[in-house]
């Protein structure tokens, strides 16, 4: 588990880029304000991420990341004993640094984590704001400066395991989807340094694709595969093969979904 969390990051140096989409920015600072956590819904490779770091640095909060699966459990998030030079010492989880240092905690993918840990973050995101830690017998209060962010993607986990309505209650609701034509392009031009018609092709393509329900695919093009197809393009890889190794690939291993895409492909490059 360990190697998925993410120490503090330190808010210093330049702001993360990101383009708000439909007042998210706003929203989360009156959540921030009145001490709610939010909970953040939209599908794969669309900025709740860089979102969520870029609010980090826009308050000068330290940000402590979790990207949960199914093995994550509470022990992993609140901490646990270990033997250190001979000595059984007590090590503070993620969770429980974030609430102590007043941080801001991000539990990416949520709904994947094990249910002990959905009943952990029960009493921290509700009116009393603490957890407990019974290994120590210790209930801790967080400050007004402390929030929990959580994510998950409802299109992905419709198939595999829902947050339940007893949880989401707790939290503002923010929902994500993908830019807009003209911020989409911004952002691609932006992130890569990739020109605006390559830009703009690149966005046409997806949103065609994006429409094309037919192809059955769990996971549609992201603003972040367009991102990293425009990299290659711009460090010197031809449009279509940046694009089919970009986009393509990591989406499907259906051969007719990928010629399906690659023909569509061909209207724009």
């Amino acid at each position: 588990m360990n190697n998925l969390i993410k120490t503090p990051t330190k808010n210093v140096g330049v702001m993360p880029f990101y383009e708000d989409i439909c007042g998210e920015t706003d929203i989360f600072l009156h959540a921030y304000n009145v001490c709610l956590p939010v909970m953040l819904k939209g599908p794969t490779g669309c900025g709740k991420s860089r979102f969520v770091e870029y609010m980090a640095h826009k308050l000068n909060k330290n940000l402590i990341q979790v990207s949960c699966n199914e093995e994550t459990s509470s022990i992993d998030l609140l901490g646990r004993y270990i033997v250190k030079g001979g000595d059984t010492i007590w090590q503070d989880g993620p969770v429980t640094r974030a609430v102590k240092e007043n941080c801001f905690l991000y539990l990416d993918e949520i709904s994947e984590a094990r249910e002990d840990v959905i009943v952990v973050l029960h009493p921290l995101s509700d009116y009393r704001r603490e957890i407990y830690i019974d290994k120590i017998n210790a209930k801790i209060k967080a400050d007004n400066d402390f929030m929990l962010i959580v994510s998950f993607n409802p299109g992905y986990q419709r198939n595999f395991k829902e947050l339940k309505i007893s949880t989401r209650q707790r939290f503002v609701g923010i929902n994500f989807n993908y830019p807009n034509e003209k911020k989409e392009i911004q952002i691609i031009m932006h992130e890569s340094g990739i020109d605006e018609n390559i830009a703009k092709n690149l966005v046409f393509y997806a949103n065609k694709v994006r429409k094309l329900t037919e192809l059955e695919l769990s996971e549609t093009i992201s603003t972040r595969l367009l991102i990293n197809a425009a990299k290659l393009i711009c460090n010197g890889v031809n449009k279509k093969i940046a694009c089919n190794h970009s986009i393509i690939q990591p989406l499907s291993d259906d051969k007719d979904v990928n010629e399906s895409m690659l023909d569509i492909l061909n209207l724009y490059f």
